[in-house]
């Protein structure tokens, strides 16, 4: 895959350690956006059906020209769909909208609706050899702990969000007790807490003539996460690939852990109200 270091599942499949997210991009970004990452040598793709840019992924993936089983596409299971004839029909869906037959990783995408009989659906899909890994998103570590207990085989990716403010050092240890590989997502923070002109970042990043974007990401890989960084930019696309020629020490890594915050930017998964949102959202 690429030159892309991988992390193995806890099955045995090989996953970028470095990918490229779409998360709030058009149709015609998705589209040059997965293009342009794919010819830089990003092999790590991920999407949503609850993005509604499935579709132009897929065309994006299509128009590289790169062979499928050198790309490693994960896409989500959407709430209103978290059952088990749910997750059938809606997994059916996605690849057809990707155009591809199989998806390397599908994910439970937020930790509602009937869970575990979408988890039976997802590894009846996985023992069929229809998707090569199956995981969930934004799962607490109570929730992970209770799903573990739960069922077999156990998720192979929870992604959350991961960034130098919410740094989840807590629920990586659960993880890492179950062998449950750790995804960010926001791995930037959207920029908010003023990320790109941190000055414990902006310092380190000086020392190896690299941008505070880069050593957020550098910062993520060696701690074992697997990040996917968005951007519609192709310089910044280029930019976020290149961190794979410097290592930060472990006293860097060490004044990088002192922003940790450890509270979410974005939102909050035990709100009553935020949990209504996204029933209310329609994914058609």
């Amino acid at each position: 895959m690429s030159n892309i270091p991988t992390i193995e599942l806890n099955n045995g499949v090989q996953m970028p350690v470095l990918g490229f997210g779409v998360f709030q991009m058009s149709n015609e970004e998705a589209e040059q956006s997965v293009f342009d990452a794919l010819q830089v040598g990003y092999r790590l793709i991920d999407t949503a059906a609850s993005y509604r840019n499935e579709e132009a992924v897929g065309r994006g993936i299509k128009r590289s020209g790169i062979p499928r089983d050198e790309i490693f596409v994960t896409t989500k299971l959407w709430v209103a769909d978290s059952n088990y004839d749910g997750a059938k029909k809606a997994y059916q869906l996605s690849l057809e909208k990707l155009g591809l037959d199989y998806v390397d990783l599908y994910l439970i995408h937020q930790p509602y609706n009937d869970v575990f009989g979408a988890w039976k659906a997802m590894e009846e899909l996985y023992e069929a050899g229809k998707v090569k890994a199956i995981g969930v998103s934004n799962f607490t570590s109570a929730k992970i702990v209770d799903f573990v207990l739960n069922n077999k085989p156990r998720p192979m990716v929870n992604q959350i969000e991961t960034h130098p403010f919410n740094q989840q050092a807590e629920a990586h240890k659960v993880m890492d007790e179950y062998g449950i590989i750790h995804e960010g997502w926001a791995p930037f923070a959207e920029g908010r807490q003023d990320l790109f002109t941190n000055k414990t970042l902006a310092k380190i990043a000086e020392t190896y003539g690299k941008t505070t974007g880069q050593v957020v990401l550098r910062w993520n890989i060696q701690r074992g996460v697997i990040v996917i960084p968005k951007s519609t930019h192709k310089e910044r696309i280029v930019e976020n690939f290149n961190v794979f020629d410097f290592t930060l020490t472990q006293k860097d890594m060490a004044e990088i852990a002192k922003l940790d915050e450890s509270k979410g930017l974005f939102v909050n998964h035990e709100d009553p109200e935020f949990v209504k949102y996204l029933y209310a959202r329609d994914r058609s």
